[in-house]
């Protein structure tokens, strides 16, 4: 994707307006008022797709260490501007995408797809769990969830769906295609729902709770699975029900499934040894991940998430699993720390300057005075939020444009923090449902053709209404219990 100059004049013209024409508002400093005209060009150049993200993130950078709105000296700006690439989220994301090529490159990715349909593949039914399950457990390690959906998952689904002729070409996707598509695809916002390492914004959440609690509640890898393991498990295990009664599959009895995986098994013969050591690297990790050395051992053997991230990706470097090479091609994960700096530079200097603590008043204002008590008000709030997706093609996009005003707009209605802050970060999820264009793996798999755009967008919708229901109704009573409110 190369330049678009209608994208990026639309995106420059709404800068231009925000800080030239529309008057600063009483109680925000000149500095916050331009610094969020260059966010919103940002945030609008990236939803138009003016530019990629990582070269959009590099003429932020450029524009606040220029304009010098975080401080005067051009030195003590430039410093500022590129201040969030040593943030240590940033880098957990980025050298956990560097880990997932190895389920790539060593085949163990498919590997793990190929047995579990050769489980349960017997049923279309039981086709659709496998590739749920397979979809969960690259979760952890897989930042990209369109390397997993997209990548990893589709393929297989594709494979399965031609064994049994069902091809959107020959008008025959309902056989079973249509429906496979779909699961395949809706598993992927709920594995992203479920670890912090499982999409590549939920860091940014993580740090954007932080920062409106001041570091009051700080959520560790551990305490995210353990919050969103039971939630999860329910919507995992309902959602291919509920796709199988809206668009139940004509074949229904897939005994050649099992046939189709055994023989793909078989052509990639007995593990190898990068299989194995991928796989006891993946056991490390969410060994250290979930803290366990430190719950038997005490806190001094407790491991930082990214120093787990590094210590993962040094042992795939010296086992040769992985070459220099191999992290040098992977473009994503340099793509994403660049954006991922820029943007959450921009969003810490925000909330420095006071733009969101002004912002988030005007909205508790608003709500405020509706007089419905903090669960309406940050119900409202929650429901604007998830579903202002449909403007949105990016959920780092909406997440860094929208998530602190709102959240700490619940906090000051009277939320409990940590039971807002899981909803907002289950929403942020549960909006990848919503259209063809919500998150990357959207593309890839609306693209096979096997679904509908109109079939898509109702499957969407009613996806996200029952996975929002199940996470305030399972989760708050989850939270409960484990008593995070």
């Amino acid at each position: 994707m190369g330049f678009k100059p209608i994208p990026a004049a639309i995106a420059l013209l709404i800068s231009l307006i925000i800080w030239f024409v529309i008057p600063v508002p009483e109680g925000v400093s000149p500095q916050a008022w331009h610094l969020l005209a260059m966010f919103v060009g940002v945030i609008a150049a990236i939803i138009g797709k003016a530019m990629p993200i990582g070269a959009l993130s590099i003429i932020a950078i450029m524009l606040v260490a220029l304009t010098g709105v975080t401080a005067d000296a051009p030195g003590k700006a430039m410093k500022d501007a590129l201040s969030s690439f040593g943030n240590p989220l940033i880098w957990l994301i980025g050298v956990a995408i560097m880990i997932s090529r190895g389920l790539l490159k060593t085949g163990l990715g498919a590997r793990v797809g190929y047995l579990f349909i050769g489980l349960w593949g017997k049923r279309t039914l039981g086709v659709a769990y496998s590739l749920a399950v397979v979809e969960l457990l690259l979760a952890p390690v897989t930042p990209s969830n369109t390397a997993r959906g997209g990548g990893i998952i589709h393929p297989i689904m594709k494979s399965i769906a031609s064994s049994y002729d069902s091809d959107p070409e020959k008008g025959t996707e309902k056989r079973m295609g249509k429906f496979l598509a779909l699961v395949n695809y809706h598993a992927n916002p709920i594995s992203s729902i479920m670890f912090i390492t499982a999409t590549a914004p939920n860091p940014l959440i993580v740090d954007l709770v932080a920062k409106a609690t001041n570091s009051d509640i700080h959520l560790s890898w551990g305490t995210w699975a353990l919050a969103m393991l039971l939630p999860g498990l329910v919507a995992m295990f309902l959602m291919p029900l509920i796709i199988y009664w809206m668009y139940p599959p004509e074949i229904k009895q897939t005994p050649n499934a099992v046939a189709f995986a055994k023989e793909r098994l078989k052509e990639q013969g007995p593990m190898t040894r990068d299989e194995k050591i991928m796989l006891g690297i993946f056991a490390v990790l969410l060994v250290l991940w979930a803290g366990i050395p430190s719950m038997l051992f005490g806190k001094a053997f407790a491991v930082d998430p990214t120093t787990t991230a590094f210590i993962g990706l040094s042992l795939l470097l010296l086992t040769g699993v992985l070459s220099w090479d191999d992290i040098l091609k992977e473009k994503s994960a340099w793509d994403t720390i660049t954006w991922f700096a820029a943007l959450v530079m921009m969003a810490t200097f925000l909330n420095k300057l006071g733009l969101i603590t002004w912002f988030s008043g005007v909205l508790e204002n608003s709500i405020g005075s509706l007089g419905m008590g903090w669960i309406g008000a940050c119900t409202l709030l929650l429901l604007a939020y998830m579903y202002a997706h449909y403007m949105f093609a990016s959920t780092t996009a909406h997440i860094t444009a929208m998530f602190a005003a709102f959240y700490s707009a619940g906090l000051a209605l009277g939320a409990p923090p940590m039971l807002f802050a899981l909803m907002m970060a289950a929403a942020s999820s549960i909006m990848m449902t919503l259209t063809h264009y919500a998150t990357g793996t959207s593309p890839v798999v609306f693209g096979s053709g096997y679904v509908t755009l109109g079939e898509w967008w109702k499957v969407g919708f009613i996806m996200s209404v029952i996975e929002l229901m199940i996470f305030v109704v399972v989760g708050g009573a989850w939270w409960k219990v484990l008593g995070y409110y």
